[in-house]
């Protein structure tokens, strides 16, 4: 199989060694030894131009190659063999520096093959065996057992099965499917052996259509035309021109070839590359791994940044939101009956509450007579008593939940969380909230993308409708797309590259199609997710969502310096061959000053390798900026509760009102209000020393203002207040008060994470 990188290094070779023996024979008196070493290593460059033009013309495409192979086959007619080798050098070392750029790591997707079911469990009768999964035929009984991903499309069979549809939709919550749904393939089982009805071969199915997708996307995408060659289309016939107009009045064909050696596309040949291989190195250095020219080139012309939803734009997760009390009830108490509890259960969301137990240093106890429903929830002994932690089913049964359970209903659908609640001796104590959150860095990327130029941001999510539609409103996206399959994702990323060049962000396997139909995919590989890796053109190495935009900027400035590069050295190229129809250049003092232009235009592509002008602003010590969020965990806290006072007021009577107001005003008073002067008098003005403009902190200020005023009118309310003064209206302002800070707080708080994070400017 014919090899052509390796081709084209066996030719600069060539051409290297045929310059260097000539100069040694020169060096020797050997002229005519020298003129054989230089034509011999002029030649073949000739020959291998020669077919890689006629290749190229068939397919439709003509670039610099031409130029030098005019200069070469010039030069070697008119015995101009030192000239020729200058040209053939230049030209086959910018070919390796160019193999280098270009270089893409191998996609062959091995991760999604490996993932794929090879054997199948077909139930005949009463017989179970394994079976290679393209023997399976539609209607064929299959069990899927416990951790076992779904062999191939189908029909439940059970009367329930749990399924973690991740790799399908990207959706990190498990399902519940009852008998009748469809089970798709790729999916993996989290609850126990089920049993499906084939409804498609594996050759059919979901996953196997997620693996040629990404097969056929990454095939049909065609080769980024190199920068360098669209101008040549204006360089050719010039150079043309000037060389036969200057052997007409001379009637020297020696000054022709003179006027073609300093035309010779050097500039062009080397710019690009060069650049492209210095802002892949920066790119490198930022945890941004860009495979080759071609990305950085279509990245620089960036319009449309498509995101994927889950694991992207959000944590990939379930992760503790909210934990709503039942009146009387304490958050910490719900959480610590629900871990201890949940540390006998293999449930995903087991471990989640686990760990949001643990981290807020909560001891647990160690549960006993355990019994586990899977797909429900689990119940046991904890301290005595019995607890039971699962679904609203699970735990209320056929009775009609009270109305603060029908207000966590509620306030879960509105955040598209997963309600856990939680059972003391049959009591229902409370719930603990689970959803997929935005990461932290998301605000902050999606405006630095803005701030970079680009025009158009979308989501694009196998997620519900209603959880999408939440987060791009919140993000300000031009557009959120959702319920999409692998199929609708390639379809949508398809639409919006017949508008203008899109990049596609994702981190999943079920990205990986839509990654490799996409002008640009990017991968956050940071977390694994090796199949969107090897499908993607970029990797974020690192675990940080802004780095997209960083990648577009470094795209664009290299960009830029390659085109500077390009033009400035066009300009001195077409000086030059004034020059030479002049008379004033010879090929071989052609050829030197070609190679000053050459150095300069190397020189002028290196400035890619710095990440340009920035302000020399000293960066604040990453242990400072972890010592402001963790004054913001604990803060954290003390709304939590604040958010638990304001929901008991709502069934409280008039002394457990007063009560709860009088708590609230002590919570604002001793950690609100305190967190908020020390941020004003200590913090910020530390942090100023860290930002180029001050301006951000004004605002914040106006915000420390706004809370201390409603904590002041939390205080007025409170003074002297008995559980004669209690009713229904001084609840209501009381709750407004409560609510209002607890929301601006949180506001407040994510606000200055983004300053802390500029700051830091990690």
């Amino acid at each position: 199989m014919f090899n052509e990188r390796l081709f084209r290094r066996a030719l600069a070779l060539i051409a290297f060694a045929g310059l260097a023996f000539g100069l040694i024979a020169w060096g020797f008196d050997r002229s005519d030894l020298a003129g054989w070493c230089w034509a011999a290593g002029t030649a073949p460059i000739v020959a291998g131009l020669l077919f890689s033009m006629i290749r190229d013309f068939l397919a439709g495409r003509m670039g610099v190659d031409a130029v030098a192979f005019v200069s070469m086959s010039g030069a070697l007619a008119l015995g101009q063999y030192l000239a020729g080798a200058v040209i053939a050098v230049m030209y086959a070392g910018g070919n390796i520096l160019e193999d280098f750029a270009v270089a893409r790591a191998e996609r062959d997707l091995r991760s999604l093959i490996d993932r794929a079911p090879k054997i199948a469990h077909r139930r005949t009768h009463s017989v179970i065996e394994d079976v290679p999964v393209d023997e399976v035929a539609v209607g064929d009984a299959i069990l899927v057992r416990a951790g076992e991903v779904v062999p191939v499309d189908g029909v439940i069979a059970s009367p329930v099965a749990l399924l973690d549809e991740a790799a399908v939709t990207g959706e990190p919550i498990p399902v519940s499917r009852k008998a009748g749904e469809l089970a798709r393939s790729g999916a993996v089982n989290s609850g126990e052996t089920f049993e499906l009805r084939a409804s498609a071969t594996a050759g059919e199915s979901t996953y196997a259509g997620i693996v040629r997708m990404a097969s056929a996307a990454q095939t049909a995408k065609a080769p980024f035309v190199r920068m360098a060659d669209r101008y040549a289309l204006i360089l050719l016939p010039v150079t043309l021109i000037v060389a036969s107009g200057a052997w007409w009045f001379s009637g020297d064909p020696v000054r022709a070839l003179a006027v073609l050696v300093a035309s010779t596309p050097c500039p062009l040949i080397l710019a690009a590359p060069v650049a492209f291989i210095a802002g892949v190195a920066q790119a490198a250095r930022r945890g941004i791994l860009i495979k080759g020219s071609g990305p950085l080139e279509a990245l620089a012309r960036t319009h449309t940044v498509m995101f994927d939803k889950t694991g992207t734009l959000t944590v990939g997760g379930a992760r503790l939101v909210a934990i709503e009390a039942a009146p009387g009830e304490t958050s910490d108490e719900i959480l610590r009956l629900a871990g201890s509890l949940e540390q006998a259960s293999h449930h995903v969301v087991a471990a989640t509450i686990v760990e949001a137990a643990v981290a807020k240093g909560i001891k647990l106890s160690i549960p006993s007579d355990v019994r586990e429903t899977m797909g429900s929830g689990v119940e046991g002994l904890i301290d005595g008593r019995k607890v039971r932690v699962g679904s609203l089913q699970l735990v209320y049964g056929g009775s009609k939940p009270e109305p603060w359970a029908a207000r966590v209903l509620r306030r879960a659908s509105w955040r598209s969380a997963l309600s856990v609640f939680v059972a003391v001796d049959g009591r229902t104590i409370g719930a603990v909230l689970l959803a997929d959150e935005l990461r932290r860095d998301t605000p902050r990327a999606v405006q630095a993308l803005r701030a970079k130029g680009v025009s158009r941001i979308v989501m694009l999510t196998g997620d519900r409708a209603d959880a999408a539609e939440t987060i791009g409103a919140a993000l300000d996206l031009d557009a959120v797309l959702a319920d999409r399959e692998p199929a609708d994702k390639v379809d949508a990323v398809a639409s919006e590259q017949r508008r203008r060049r899109t990049v596609m962000v994702g981190d999943g396997i079920n990205d990986a199609p839509a990654l490799a139909a996409a002008d640009v995919g990017v991968a956050m590989g940071a977390r694994g997710a090796s199949a969107s890796s090897e499908a993607a053109d970029v990797v974020i190495l690192v675990d940080r969502l802004d780095r997209v935009a960083e990648a577009v900027a470094i795209a664009r400035r290299t960009h830029a310096i390659a085109l500077q590069s390009i033009v400035a050295g066009m300009g001195m190229s077409a000086l030059a061959m004034g020059f030479a129809a002049a008379g004033y250049l010879t090929p071989i003092a052609g050829a030197l000053t070609q190679e000053v232009i050459d150095v300069a235009v190397i020189l002028n592509a290196l400035r890619a390798l710095s990440p340009g002008h920035k302000s020399r602003r000293r960066k604040m010590p990453e242990e400072a900026g972890r010592s402001l969020r963790a004054d913001h965990e604990r803060v954290e806290t003390a709304l939590d509760r604040l958010q638990e006072i304001a929901d008991a007021l709502d069934q409280s009577g008039p002394d457990e009102a007063a009560k709860l107001i009088l708590k609230a005003d002590q919570i604002v008073q001793g950690e609100i209000v305190e967190h908020e002067r020390a941020d004003e008098s200590a913090v910020y003005p530390k942090i100023a020393e860290f930002l180029a403009d001050r301006h951000g902190l004004g605002a914040m200020s106006r915000a420390h203002r706004e809370i201390i005023h409603l904590a002041r009118l939390l205080r007025r309310l409170t003074d002297g207040l008995s559980a004669g003064d209690v009713d229904r209206y001084l609840i209501r302002d009381a709750q407004r008060i409560i609510e209002s800070i607890e929301a601006l707080v949180r506001i407040h708080n994510a606000q200055e994470e983004d300053i802390y994070e500029h700051a830091v400017g990690a």
